[in-house]
């Protein structure tokens, strides 16, 4: 006779869903009917800086979509079309009693002033840009794989600049650089600057400008971008003070810099640890590394807002990818937060760390030995 010795085990109960709040449902619905209306007007909107559509109605004024149609040179379908559909989006105004539509004086700015910090065509194409990429994201992620930047379309490199270009222009010489611990006294006496994944090289040139004095070096692992760059320094008078080299971040050439700049792209880089330490060789013993990055909170949930929505965005799609494809890939992400970063650059030997700036898209952060 055997004795079963097993503990008889308890029936449990499926857990009770709770009712369903069909005005919760319905509400969410629409939300994102709303959400994809966003989406398509990410397309709606590179369509008009393309177009000129934009453009035509602040030298003009009131429109109708005929006289849209006429001074842009398109179709009057599309013309009809596009303007609902901005004004929908409460983008432009309609008037029902002649039919014209406006676009209001803050739009103006907002799309056709380049020279604003709230200019925000750039943003809408790098978005586009990283839409049109993402079916590749898609089957790489099921492995961990990366894309690298250069492998993107043209849309996300030109809408990168078009949208940190204001933002430097309004910000970096104004009120970064002198939130720094006397760094524009060097840079008025002659420094020497190298900007370290410098893209097509704006805030290298803007730099260049403003300090006649001071030499420049800038980097970057896209070939393309450099090629770019150095057109850019050309055409803008500054070639003569600065160099230009492709190289990644952790191989970068040179020694003895007063001041190393990093603009929106530590993040990205696949070895972040590798490229401060790299930093930290490159720069003199009183150098400073001013590395503007995305703004976000420490917390996750500090960036669940407008900014860090769009941020984790781009860093699902588009910065995490390219880290990936890279040597390391460490892929800290766009919203890593101040204190990540000062841990990579704690971990390179340096000992001096402090937020110097901030805007509602960017930290400044000011490094030292």
């Amino acid at each position: 006779m055997s004795t079963d010795t097993t503990t008889p085990t308890t029936p449990t109960t499926p857990t009770a869903t709770a009712p369903l709040d069909e005005a919760a449902l319905m509400s969410f619905v629409f939300r994102c009917v709303d959400e994809v209306g966003a989406a398509l007007n990410c397309a709606l909107v590179v369509m008009g800086d393309k177009l000129g559509y934009y453009q035509a109605m602040a030298d003009h004024g009131p429109v109708t979509a005929p006289d849209l149609a006429r001074l842009t040179g398109t179709g009057e379908k599309y013309a009809t079309e596009w303007l609902n559909s901005q004004a929908a989006g409460a983008i432009v105004t309609y008037d029902p009693a002649t039919h014209s539509y406006t676009l209001p004086p803050e739009q103006v700015v907002a799309f056709t002033d380049e020279t604003s910090p709230a200019y925000l065509p750039g943003f809408f194409q790098i978005a586009f840009g990283t839409i049109r990429d993402a079916h590749r994201i898609f089957d790489l992620a099921r492995d961990g794989d990366g894309l690298g930047w250069g492998e993107h379309n043209s849309d996300v490199h030109d809408g990168c600049e078009r949208f940190f270009r204001p933002g430097y222009a309004a910000n970096l010489v104004p009120s970064w650089l002198p939130a720094l611990d006397g760094v524009v006294e060097k840079l008025e006496r002659g420094a020497r600057v190298h900007d370290l994944g410098c893209g097509h090289g704006s805030s290298t040139i803007l730099m260049a400008q403003a300090y006649p004095a001071s030499s420049f070096a800038g980097s970057d692992a896209h070939a393309g971008s450099i090629d770019i760059a150095r057109a850019r320094a050309a055409a803008a008078g500054v070639a003569d003070r600065i160099g230009f080299e492709t190289a990644s971040s952790t191989e970068v050439s040179g020694e003895g810099f007063d001041l190393v700049t990093t603009f929106d792209a530590l993040h990205d880089m696949g070895d972040p640890v590798g490229a401060a330490r790299r930093v930290h060789d490159l720069l003199a013993p009183d150098g400073t590394w001013m590395i503007v990055e995305p703004a976000a909170g420490d917390r996750i949930e500090d960036n669940f807002n407008p900014v860090g929505r769009a941020y984790y965005g781009f860093s699902t799609l588009l910065c995490t990818p390219g880290s990936l494809s890279q040597d390391v890939g460490l892929a800290i992400g766009t919203q890593a937060g101040p204190a990540r970063i000062r841990d990579i650059v704690t971990a390179a030997g340096f000992s001096g760390f402090r937020i110097a700036a901030q805007t509602p898209f960017n930290n400044v952060l000011e490094v030292r030995r």
